[in-house]
């Protein structure tokens, strides 16, 4: 120390630090952070990278290296992932049961001696809610389960893998139903695993979309696989294409233990491929059980209608005489009023005519001509004619008066002039 200053080795700082942490912070403690790179060394142990990041910006505000040991790591990772159905890898949240280290040539270091799958798991649930919740919003969520399946669901679009037992599974059900119901399906493959799996998934539904019209209903079945590879199903852009389908869709993605987003959002959820083929089937018996119900209740109904028309017609038949009876009793007090009414028409009609009869009568004896000649009237004829007018009458004529009580002929004479003539005989 040429300078009187105090002077560290890099050697003997580090160690002074790794002195003061372990004196410092000697406990182990629990620590909320997300891994952000996770790398599994031949040797058995996991080196991990931890961030946190500002939960506004996403800006990373935080950063630490961790080691899991092999014999601690071949415990924690199989029990994390069977507790979460998530894989222990980078881009998940976790906490984890820390001690502080710091070693003077590698740094500063966490080891892992625990962690809670409760929170990995709680993360998980607040993603799916946080993208129901997004779907909702949009108006989209409940798009799928309100469509209605047909009453017959013969036409089926599946998609999965074609290697996957499940897919095995599904197709042994539908072909080999009890009931021998023909189902036609079209296998659209897709990967049901891996990073592929979101986009496989949705290219798939795409396809089918373009055919909607040749299919029914669509099946998503997975079967097999690790729960791990769930992660996939709880994406927004694939719960977004399977929520606003236009023709329903059934999930049988082979868990038990949680719904994935595009359970939540699809038309029916069922826990198998073949709980998948099994309600298409039991949908198939119920409408073919309600054919069978309907078609003996329309021939119940049909007996029940020909027992009561033949009831009906019985009774009618058993009426009908007295029916009859009461008819012609009916219709000859009808014909006798008729009759009656006829009988009085016709009198009055008689009565009426008879009347104008002898109004004609008297009519034709007060304008007869005897009827005037006993007035003090004459009739005065030349040639059987009726003299009507003076010119009619020429000297010299014989003409002949009718009186009442008889008749005289007179003759014009010549020596008169015809006025005075005519003068004298009417006189």
């Amino acid at each position: 120390m040429t300078s009187g200053k105090k002077e560290f080795s890099l050697l003997e700082l580090n160690a002074c630090v790794r002195n003061t942490l372990q004196e410092s912070l000697p406990e182990r403690y629990w620590v909320r952070a997300e891994i952000s790179e996770a790398r599994i060394h031949p040797s058995g142990h996991c080196y991990l990278e931890l961030i946190e990041k500002e939960e506004q910006s996403g800006k990373t505000v935080a950063k630490a290296r961790a080691t899991i040991w092999a014999t601690t790591f071949r415990l924690l990772q199989p029990w994390f992932e069977q507790s979460t159905g998530q894989l222990f890898t980078s881009g998940i949240k976790i906490l984890i049961q820390v001690s502080i280290s710091f070693h003077e040539l590698y740094g500063y270091n966490l080891t892992v001696h625990d962690i809670d799958p409760a929170y990995t798991l709680g993360d998980a649930a607040r993603r799916r809610a946080a993208i129901l919740q997004q779907l909702r919003e949009e108006g989209v969520a409940d798009m799928n389960k309100e469509l209605t399946w047909p009453i017959l669901p013969q036409r089926i679009a599946v998609i999965s893998s074609p290697s996957a037992a499940g897919y095995g599974d599904f197709m042994n059900q539908i072909q080999n139903n009890s009931y021998g119901y023909k189902i036609y399906t079209v296998l659209f493959p897709a990967a049901m695993q891996g990073d592929q799996t979101e986009q496989s998934i949705i290219h798939a539904l795409d396809r089918i979309n373009r055919h909607e019209e040749l299919f029914d209903g669509v099946v998503i079945i997975r079967g097999g696989g690790a729960t791990s590879d769930l992660n996939s199903f709880d994406s927004y852009p694939l719960a977004v294409n399977v929520a606003q389908f236009p023709l329903p869709v059934i999930t049988g993605i082979g868990h038990e233990r949680d719904d994935t987003v595009i359970d939540m959002v699809a038309n029916t959820r069922v826990k198998t491929p073949t709980a998948a083929a099994e309600w298409i089937i039991a949908r198939m018996h119920e409408a073919d059980t309600y054919a069978v119900n309907l078609s003996h209740t329309i021939s119940s109904e049909v007996r029940n209608r020909i027992d009561r028309e033949k009831q009906t017609i019985q009774r009618t038949a058993s009426t009908l005489p007295l029916l009859i009876e009461r008819l012609i009793l009916g219709e000859k007090h009808k014909t006798g009023l008729l009759t009656q009414q006829i009988k009085l028409a016709l009198r009055a009609v008689i009565d009426s005519e008879r009347n104008k009869l002898d109004h004609t009568e008297k009519t034709v004896r007060l304008l007869s001509p005897q009827s005037l000649l006993e007035r003090g009237y004459s009739l005065t004829l030349h040639d059987n004619r009726v003299v009507k007018s003076v010119a009619e009458l020429s000297p010299g004529d014989t003409i002949e008066t009718i009186f009442a009580d008889g008749k005289t002929t007179s003759r014009i004479e010549k020596n008169r002039t015809f006025e005075n003539k005519i003068k004298n005989i009417y006189g």
